[in-house]
């Protein structure tokens, strides 16, 4: 029997007021999947994330994760869940370790057991001797660190990620790749948010470009390889329209 899509929506709206974020997007991410959904700002990315993952209710259409309608009043939901937002709501007079045992324990998760991994994800995110450190005095790479360590504790099967990469150095960054790459060879499915196109080539098995909140371009990884251009090529040639293109200052 064929497995139901991971992610899917069907005709997703979000309106405020007379905006509308989000425009009858349609989405279909299967299993494993390590997906990239780009596009400029305002185009309704983070509002997408939102919706997904139950933090606003959506103004129309439909959202099926793993096959059942999403109810974000279900816990059964949050815990297939990993969510990572832009911004991401960490206690900063806590310890990084105590965070991600108070996170755990949120999960019903046993002390020990919450310990044990709070100590395996830190040493795989490279946060071990910040570990006793409060997360006030973190850098902003290393919270967003902490964060996905949040995310990954309690082993959610589908995880959402809204500019992991963004105000992070190289090396952080490149932790930040192997940990969600090695999630999806293990068969969590994976939706991420980026504005670094060089990155979600590399990592992503699909992309999706989304414009004044529709769906303008899905691409796979192999069809992208074997097109002349680069994803910076395809991003422009989708959404570069819109850009006004005023002469330079004589002053400038």
């Amino acid at each position: 029997m064929k497995k139901p899509a991971a992610i899917e929506t069907r005709g997703l709206i979000k309106r405020f007021d007379t905006t509308v974020a989000v425009d009858g997007l349609d989405l279909c991410i299967p299993p494993g999947m390590f997906y990239g959904l780009l596009g400029p700002n305002g185009a309704g990315k983070s509002t997408t994330v939102s919706l997904l993952t139950g933090t606003r209710r959506a103004s129309g259409g439909e959202i099926l994760l793993e096959g059942r309608p999403l109810d974000p009043d279900d816990p059964a939901f949050k815990h297939l869940l990993g969510v990572v937002p832009e911004e991401p709501p960490l206690f900063e007079r806590l310890r990084g370790a105590e965070m991600l045992v108070f996170t755990a324990r949120m999960f019903g998760m046993e002390r020990d057991q919450a310990a044990t991994r709070a100590e395996e994800l830190l040493a795989l995110l490279g946060l071990t001797a910040q570990s006793q450190g409060l997360i006030a005095d973190y850098s902003r790479g290393m919270k967003k660190k902490l964060a996905i360590a949040c995310a990954l504790i309690h082993a959610p099967r589908l995880l959402f990620f809204d500019e992991p990469f963004e105000g992070v150095d190289a090396l952080s960054a490149d932790t930040i790749r192997r940990v969600l790459t090695g999630l999806t060879a293990r068969g969590a499915t994976v939706l991420l948010t980026t504005h670094i196109l060089e990155m979600a080539e590399r990592i992503c098995d699909r992309v999706g470009i989304i414009h004044h909140g529709k769906l303008v371009r899905e691409v796979d990884r192999d069809a992208l390889a074997a097109s002349p251009g680069s994803l910076a090529d395809l991003f422009r040639e989708v959404v570069g329209g819109d850009e006004p293109r005023a002469a330079l200052p004589e002053w400038l």
